[in-house]
C-alpha cells in the first residue's frame, strides 16, 4: 500500500522552487516562492503536490481518504536543512583548547603544540570502529532534532590510511542505517602526520599513489578536500591532490583562507571546485573568480564564532555574485556544534545576510554544494519528501529568536522521523 502524507494549512509554505539545477545567486537568494496557507502531498517518498491548501484537498480527494495528515496551522513549512560540510565522525573531544584559546592561544598555536587536529587524529587512530559509530551515531541524532535531512562528513582525522578508510566506512554505514543522508568527503589532506613532518611531500604521494584509487575503488566518497593553509599545505600542493582526485571521479573541495589569504579562493576557480569553504580573508579577486566559474562558498559562521575571529564577509560575497551555503562545521576543535539553526542565527548578525538568504544558504545553496541540488533543498513536484516544520508563524522569527531549535516535525523521505522535537 502507498504511503502518503499530506501537510496541510501552513502558514508559511517555502518552497524555494526554480533552483533545482543551479543554486541561487544575488537577489535570487531572497526569493523563497512562499505560499501562505500552503500544502505539500508527498508518496512513497517523493513530493507529487505543493500548493494551496483547498485547491491540493479538492484535486487530490481520493489520494487524501488514505494520508496520514498532519495540521500546520501557525507553523511554517520549509526543506530540510543540509549541512555541507562536516567533520561528523571522530573521537573525543577538545575542551582543553577552548580555554587555552580563551586565555589567547590561536588556532594554529595550538596545532604546531601538537593539539588540534593532531590530538583528534591521536583519539580517532585509537577508536574502534563501533565506538566511532556510537559516537557518531548520537550527534547524526542531534543533527536530525535540529532539522538537518541530508549532511556532508568528511574523513580527516586519520591521517594514515587505516584510519581514513575507517571514517569512512563508518560514515557509508550510516548513511545506510540513519534517516539522515550522509554525503562522504575523502579528507586525508586535512594536516601532514607528525611522522611526515619532514617529508610532508612523501605524504603528499601516498594519498595520490595509494589512498585515492581506494577510496574511488570501493566507492568511499563523491569528493576530495584540502586544507589549503599556510603551514598545512600550500597552494601547489593542494592542486596536485585535487587534480589527482579528479582522475579518479573525486569532486574537488577546499577548506580555503581560513587564517590568512592564501590563493585558495583561486585555487578553487581555477581546479572546478565544487565548494570552497571558510574563505574569511578570501580576496575579491578570489571571490570575483569563483562566482565566474561556478564554485559555491560554504560559510561556516560557527568556526569564526567559537574562534572568535571576524566572520567571513557574507553581504559582499553574495553582491558579488557568488552562490552562497552555510554549514555548522561540526568538528571538535573550532566548531563542535550540531545546530544548523543557531548557524542562520549568526549568518544574519555575524555575516550580514537577510534571514530569506540564510534560509536558501542552508536549503537549496547547500544542496548544491554536494552535488545534491537535484534531489533536495526545494520541495517540487518529483524531489525527495525531505520536509521541515518549524514552531513559529513566519520565516522571520527564526532568526529573531535566535539561539533556539524551532524543530516541530521532521519528514525525510516521506516518512515523519521528528514529531515534538522528539524521534518517533
Amino acid at each position: 500500500m502507498s504511503q502518503i502524507l499530506f501537510i496541510k494549512n501552513a502558514s508559511q509554505l517555502l518552497t524555494l522552487k526554480g533552483f533545482s539545477l543551479r543554486p541561487a545567486v544575488k537577489e535570487e537568494m531572497n526569493q523563497l516562492s512562499m505560499i501562505e496557507d500552503g500544502a505539500i502531498l508527498m508518496e512513497n517518498g517523493l513530493i507529487i503536490a505543493v500548493g494551496l491548501t483547498e485547491d491540493i484537498e479538492r484535486e487530490f480527494n481520493e489520494q487524501l481518504k488514505l494520508a496520514e495528515i498532519i495540521d500546520a496551522s501557525g507553523k511554517i513549512v520549509l526543506p530540510g536543512l543540509v549541512d555541507p560540510h562536516t567533520h561528523l565522525v571522530y573521537a573525543g573531544s577538545r575542551e582543553d583548547e577552548f580555554n587555552m584559546r580563551l586565555n589567547g592561544a590561536t588556532y594554529m598555536d595550538i596545532m604546531n603544540s601538537g593539539g588540534g587536529i593532531y590530538a583528534t587524529t591521536s583519539k580517532t587512530r585509537a577508536a574502534s570502529e563501533e565506538e566511532l559509530y556510537a559516537d557518531s551515531l548520537k550527534r547524526l541524532d542531534l543533527f536530525l532534532l535540529h532539522g538537518v535531512t541530508t549532511v556532508e562528513a568528511k574523513s580527516g582525522y586519520g591521517l594514515d590510511w587505516p584510519t581514513e578508510y575507517k571514517q569512512l566506512k563508518v560514515a557509508k554505514t550510516l548513511n545506510e542505517h540513519h534517516p539522515v543522508d550522509v554525503v562522504s568527503t575523502f579528507m586525508a589532506a586535512h594536516a601532514v602526520p607528525v611522522e611526515f613532518k619532514d617529508n610532508p611531500d612523501a605524504f603528499i604521494e601516498e594519498i595520490i599513489e595509494e589512498m585515492l584509487a581506494k577510496v574511488a575503488t570501493e566507492k568511499l566518497a563523491e569528493f576530495n578536500d584540502v586544507f589549503c593553509e599556510r603551514g598545512v599545505f600550500t597552494p601547489e600542493q593542494s592542486k596536485r591532490i585535487l587534480e589527482a582526485g579528479k582522475k579518479f571521479g573525486l569532486l574537488p573541495k577546499i577548506h580555503a583562507d581560513e587564517i590568512e589569504p592564501y590563493q585558495g579562493a583561486e585555487l578553487a576557480a581555477e581546479v572546478n571546485a565544487i565548494s570552497s569553504d571558510h574563505l574569511l580573508k578570501a580576496s575579491d579577486e578570489g571571490i570575483k573568480q569563483m562566482a565566474e566559474n561556478g564554485v559555491i562558498g560554504v560559510l561556516l559562521p560557527g568556526t569564526a564564532f567559537f574562534l572568535r575571529a571576524e566572520a567571513a564577509n557574507g553581504r559582499n560575497m553574495i553582491d558579488s555574485g557568488l552562490a552562497v551555503a552555510i554549514s555548522t562545521d561540526c568538528n571538535p576543535g573550532s566548531s563542535p556544534t550540531v545546530s544548523m539553526p543557531f548557524m542562520m542565527n549568526l549568518a544574519c548578525m555575524d555575516m550580514g545576510m537577510t534571514p530569506a538568504e540564510v534560509i536558501t544558504a542552508a536549503t537549496i545553496n547547500a544542496a548544491h554544494a554536494i552535488n545534491r541540488g537535484h534531489l533536495v533543498g526545494s520541495l517540487e513536484i518529483g524531489k525527495k519528501a525531505d520536509v521541515l516544520i518549524m514552531n513559529v508563524p513566519n520565516y522571520m522569527q527564526l532568526q529573531y529568536h535566535y539561539g533556539l531549535n524551532h524543530t516541530d516535525m521532521v519528514v525525510k523521505n516521506g516518512t515523519l522521523v521528528v514529531r515534538g522535537g522528539r524521534r518517533c
